[in-house]
């Protein structure tokens, strides 16, 4: 039943309504109802559950007469905000989706008074005071003075307002009344808070240290329209439903003071009531909130900030610095720009490098100092004020210089060892700060690889919010003015560093671009960045090629039925062996593997090359649609190559499209449980925890597989070691909720290959080749398969085409590890596919019979929008605006989850027009960064606020001293969120009976979780020392008499090397710089999602991490083999291999952030392990 109110205050928000209707309709036994108050209007909808519930609160306050005169037939009036409110039944039928939400609320909350007895803390959260009342604000730092922490006071303010302890933030509302307009607020989230200090009643000063900047934004004036908003409360007309518009704006500062400071000052300082001290010290003892210490701070006023950041690049580009490289300069700017030290303090630290380091090798005081970064502590009530101060800071420097000049004794630099790699500074512009990062690895591109000697003259700018994370979607909020005026200011000014100005027009920059190629042609922004932008594409390796090999191929193009014009050849070219065998040479891969399909970027053209073994001599075709813009050169550079058959995984889009095609659930749900099943057992046998490391690529570097069968094989057990033992749960973990958050459903009979195209013609319309290798088969695909590429959203973006054997003395039998299409028919089958192409799109294959659809769909077919046209030359403010745009109005996800949900809803499946429409609204957001035209909003189809089960996020998980899971709490965010601005109605969810919901309701991840650490547990022996000692005692007893004791130097600054770059990994990949990545995600080369799998950027940023990580770990066991110089022979790699092993275990390193780090021990062991092995045998 849905009942309509009327005769609301306009201003009254949703969640004010709700609170006060929740005791209203207790009272009649009423719990499962939903509120929906449009912001602005008098009026609201309650739906409830139960209609005779429904009916029975009507009879007590709903008018017994329609219209205007039944406004005084209410037998008990409800007033709210002293105004008598009208309650009536609605002419609207309650929403399907919210009928079901409150369905699945009612049975999790039975469910939970069944299994879990509320606790003392949930009941005191309701009654605990969470808002506090404040007269003065304050910015600043944290320093000591001698032994005592103090306060440094850079801003203040005397500005009343209110604190407001919600469930995953703090908001600072300045403003003292819910009706009155809001001026400004922050948002301070849980997780950006370092420590909370609470002054004692004599200084009731509450101290937040941040991690990184609040959230600030600045109230909307909203328009009144109080005649539409009678005539509807009178019930003369029904409420128009309008686009929700921005209540506030994100803005970078309080005011212009503030701007000063926000960045890089991250302690803030709030005047507060001491009659309120008792009730915040409270809140600690609250589940989730952070913890709260009682101490009493000075607080000190400095130099102003801004002054001693300006005597601070005054000191970096002064004579007397001159000589200190970039490098070094970048690191102690970052120190005061990041907010490890104030300014003051980096001047004294660069005069003491001044007196200290007068004939030092200056390249490894750089290096000194950036390892400075991650030793500096957090100031705080736990740090002693000596742990910071300048002596100590000196003595730091002194260290970390000597072992860098030790490590350069053996070791080198990861881009001399590996000579594709480039080391890059980067930065991060959010809507507050810059801040500053690297350098950090980097796979070379055309640019990089031409000026290697000036690579620290690049920049890496990447723009986001605080948190690391991309700017988010809100629809309560506006994000213009970030956009146009934060980071239009930056895209069209400079980033100093240094002294050093990045920026695009440098007449140095303008002559890199010049000399990429001829851009004066291309007429549109979006085009036009992209074209730049191809050549600064990652390349493997690049190849150097004869002039004469370069020839130009015809298209092979057609006109469709509908008189579009379809290319078949798009972005594909040939051949001859003699060039692939230069490419082989070329690539280390290609020493096991001959790829014959590659992804290259040549001079201005962009796609790929297949062999054609009727080529001979050296012969490198293309195509027109290859080449982008004009430009020179002789090389080739390789971006992808087709060494093997990728593994093929259904993802929630392609699972629901299917399931439409006709595709059965029990199809789906047997293949999600042989996946879990395969999960499961991973922690029930060290061969199975060895097979799923190997086949998962876990630890590869440091023979982790190997090393936990052979450990069983001694007669000890991986599980024994806390830290094997975590990262094989947490493997397996994030596996598991890949599967439950992604639908990321493995198809062992199914493959992911590059496309390309028949340049034979011996292939008929909707016929495909497909011929595959692995290091253990070949296989030549036949039958029917479905083939189809992500992102799929069409249902005709799947398609069932037959593949097809050809003669054992076809071209085309000379190729392999990837999907050739047919040059026959009306329409080119990629086109077909998500709108794909040949220039390196990625294809799926599925030849698994139970996921062949029973129904077709006609493929889609939007018009082809042109590029937008300026008719000039694009300048450099043209790409600035058009990046503004793009960042503005990237739509995508949001598009995407939208038809997720719709698909779900609708009778019609992805079939319904809403799906049909999102899906071309989601391939316009697509091209976007190409023909510059965004998607038009105003034609989303209008949506509700229900939401099925399986886009609900996760339970979060944590790992401290070993991983764990937290149990949702079964609270309604929203509910016990406080007031204190209008926002967008809280997300319901409801149980989908579709087969994204059964699968997602398949896995208890909780059972799940406690079932392999129990299995985990049951293979531990009852050995009283530890696994690392056991080891080392089988060690001893295998080598008797060994002398390895001259190594123990070697063996130290080797440990030293690796836990120096494990820091720097844990650092450089962490969300921010004082919360690292743990050794565990490291060591398993991904880092885990917060709330069920992990996001886009987490998963970039594990790829990146994990390849780092394993070149360490290699170069470390390339330095244990060979000792310091790769080329010697192994004969005492197995004294080595002991002399590190004895230091790993024996003389462990504690580090007050990080504690020890023990990773080490077990890269050491596998290969000590090894040599034993050999010693044994020989």
């Amino acid at each position: 039943m849905e009942v309509f109110v009327r005769n609301l205050r306009q201003e009254a928000t949703e969640k004010q309504v709700r609170q006060y209707f929740r005791p209203v309709l207790a009272e009649l036994g009423i719990n499962d109802f939903h509120c929906q108050k449009p912001r602005n209007k008098g009026y609201a909808k309650i739906t409830l559950l139960d209609p005779r519930s429904g009916q029975r609160f009507l009879d007590i306050h709903g008018q017994l007469i329609p219209g205007f005169q039944g406004f005084k037939t209410v037998k008990k009036q409800l007033h709210h905000m002293n105004r008598p409110l009208n309650c009536s039944l609605s002419n609207t039928a309650p929403d399907d989706y919210i009928l079901k939400s409150l369905e699945r609320d009612k049975t999790e909350r039975i469910m939970s008074k069944r299994s879990y007895a509320p606790t003392a803390s949930v009941v005191s959260e309701k009654q605990s005071r969470r808002i506090f009342d404040f007269n003065m604000i304050y910015c600043g730092g944290m320093d000591y003075v001698g032994s005592d922490l103090a306060f440094i006071l850079y801003y203040g303010k005397a500005r009343s307002g209110r604190l407001v302890f919600g469930r995953h933030f703090v908001l600072v509302d300045f403003s003292t009344s819910v009706v009155a307009s809001l001026a400004q607020q922050m948002e301070i989230p849980y997780s950006s808070i370092q420590s909370l200090i609470m002054g004692r009643s004599t200084d009731p000063l509450m101290t937040f240290s941040l991690l990184f900047a609040p959230r600030i934004f600045e109230r909307i004036p909203q328009p009144e329209n109080d005649l539409v908003n009678g005539i509807i409360q009178l019930g003369l007309t029904k409420p128009q439903k309008k686009q929700n518009a921005p209540v506030r704006r994100r803005i970078s500062a309080l005011d212009s003071s503030h701007q000063a400071v926000v960045a890089s000052c991250l302690c803030y300082r709030f005047h507060v009531y001491p009659t309120d001290i008792p009730s915040i010290l409270a809140l600690k003892r609250l589940p989730g909130y952070p913890d709260i210490v009682s101490w009493n701070m000075k607080m000190l006023q400095q130099a102003p900030f801004h002054t001693q950041m300006s005597e601070l690049n005054r000191g970096l580009n002064s004579t007397k610095f001159q000589k200190y490289p970039f490098e070094l300069k970048f690191h102690l700017q970052r120190l005061a720009q990041n907010g490890y030290l104030p300014p003051h303090k980096v001047l004294q630290v660069m005069q003491g490098i001044r007196k200290t380091f007068l004939n030092a090798d200056l390249s490894a005081l750089a290096d000194a100092v950036y390892k400075l970064l991650g030793q500096i502590p957090f100031p705080g009530a736990e740090t002693e004020g000596s742990e910071i101060s300048l002596l100590t800071l000196q003595d730091l420097l002194a260290n970390n210089y000597s072992k860098v000049i030790r490590e350069k004794e053996y070791s080198k630099g990861l881009t001399t060892e590996y000579e594709q790699i480039a080391m890059i500074y980067k930065a991060t512009v959010t809507p507050v700060g810059i801040y500053l990062y690297g350098p950090e690895p980097e796979i070379k591109n055309r640019v990089l690889r031409k000026y290697s000697d000036y690579t620290n003259f690049f920049l890496q700018v990447t723009f986001a919010d605080e948190d690391g994370e991309s700017l988010r979607y809100e629809r309560t909020t506006s994000l213009s003015s970030v956009y146009h005026e934060r980071f239009k200011a930056v895209l069209g000014g400079n980033i100093t560093i240094a002294g050093r100005p990045y920026e695009g027009e440098l007449r140095y920059a303008r002559a890199v671009i010049k000399d990429l190629g001829d851009f004066s042609a291309i007429r549109s922004p979006a085009k036009c960045a992209a074209r730049i932008g191809q050549a600064f594409s990652q390349a493997i390796s690049s190849v150097k090629i004869p002039e004469h090999a370069f020839c130009l191929l015809p298209e092979v193009e057609k006109v469709d039925n509908n008189n579009v014009h379809r290319t078949f050849s798009d972005g594909v070219g040939t051949c001859s062996k003699a060039i692939l065998r230069l490419i082989w040479a070329a690539y280390a891969e290609s020493r096991t593997w001959k790829p014959t399909v590659c992804q290259i970027r040549y001079a201005g053209a962009k796609g790929m090359i297949s062999l054609d073994d009727r080529l001979e001599g050296e012969v490198l075709c293309l195509r027109p649609s290859m080449i982008k813009f004009e430009a020179a050169s002789d090389r080739i550079e390789i971006c992808g190559a087709g060494f093997r058959p990728l593994s093929m995984f259904l993802n929630r889009q392609l699972i629901k499209i299917l399931e439409d095609l006709g595709v059965p659930d029990e199809s789906f749900l047997s293949l999600q449980d042989e996946a879990v099943e395969q999960l499961r057992i991973t922690t029930e046998n060290p061969i199975n925890a060895g097979y799923y490391l190997q086949r998962n690529d876990i630890g590869k570097s440091a023979r982790l597989s190997w090393l936990v069968r052979k450990l069983s094989y001694i007669g000890m057990s991986f599980s024994d070691d806390g830290f094997l033992r975590d990262t094989l749960e947490l493997a397996v973990l994030i596996q598991l909720r890949k599967l439950k958050y992604k639908s990321r459903i493995f198809v062992e009979r199914g493959m992911t290959v590059y496309g390309i195209m028949d340049e034979t013609g011996i292939l008929k319309q909707n016929q495909i080749y497909c011929s595959v290798q692995n290091e253990k088969s070949a296989l030549i695909l036949t039958g029917r398969v479905v083939i189809t590429k992500s992102p799929a959203l069409h249902p005709g973006d799947v398609q069932i085409v037959t593949a097809v054997d050809v003669p054992l003395n076809s071209p085309l039998r000379s190729v392999h590890n990837c999907v050739v299409f047919s040059s026959k028919g009306d329409r080119d089958l990629p086109s077909q596919l998500s709108g794909g192409d040949l220039d390196g799109d990625l294809y799926h294959v599925i030849y698994d019979d139970t996921l062949m659809p029973t129904k077709w769909s006609a493929p889609a077919s939007y018009a082809s929008a042109p590029p937008i046209d300026i008719g000039r030359e694009v300048q450099r403010s043209d790409m600035t605006d058009f990046f503004i745009k793009f960042m503005e109005n990237d739509q995508l996800g949001r598009l995407s989850t939208l038809h997720q949900t719709f698909a779900d809803q609708k009778p019609g499946g992805v079939f319904d027009p809403d799906c049909i429409l999102l899906a071309e609204m989601c391939s316009t957001a697509v091209d976007f960064s190409k023909t510059g035209i965004p998607v038009n909003l105003t034609k989303i189809p209008k949506s509700s606020n229900v939401r099925p089960d399986f886009q609900a996020p996760g339970p979060r998980v944590l790992i401290e001293k070993s991983i764990v899971m937290e149990r949702n709490d079964g609270h309604d965010d929203d509910e016990d969120e406080i007031d204190v601005i209008e926002e967008a109605p809280a997300t319901r969810y409801y149980e989908s009976p579709k087969i994204l919901g059964q699968l997602y309701r398949a896995i208890d991840e909780h059972v799940f979780f406690e079932q392999i650490q129990r299995q985990s547990r049951s293979m531990r022996t009852s050995h009283r020392s530890s696994l690392a000692e056991q080891v080392w005692q089988y060690v001893r007893r295998e080598t008797a008499l060994m002398q390895y004791e001259h190594y123990l130097p070697f063996a130290r600054d080797t440990r030293d090397a690796y836990e120096e770059n494990m820091i720097d990994t844990m650092r450089e990949n962490s969300s921010h710089p004082m919360h690292f990545v743990s050794e565990v995600e490291v060591f398993a080369g991904e880092i885990l999602g917060k709330y069920g799998a992990p996001n886009k950027r987490q998963r970039e940023t594990s790829t990146s991490m994990k390849e780092k990580h394993d070149r360490d770990v290699a170069y470390t066991v390339q330095c244990i083999l060979h000792g310091q110089d790769e080329n010697a022979s192994t004969a005492e790699a197995l004294e080595r291999s002991m002399a590190c092993l004895d230091v790993a275990i024996h003389e462990g390193k504690t580090r007050k952030r990080l504690g020890r780090l023990v990773s080490f021990t077990w890269v050491a062991a596998a290969v000590c392990l090894k040599e034993v092995e050999k010693f044994v045998g020989s």
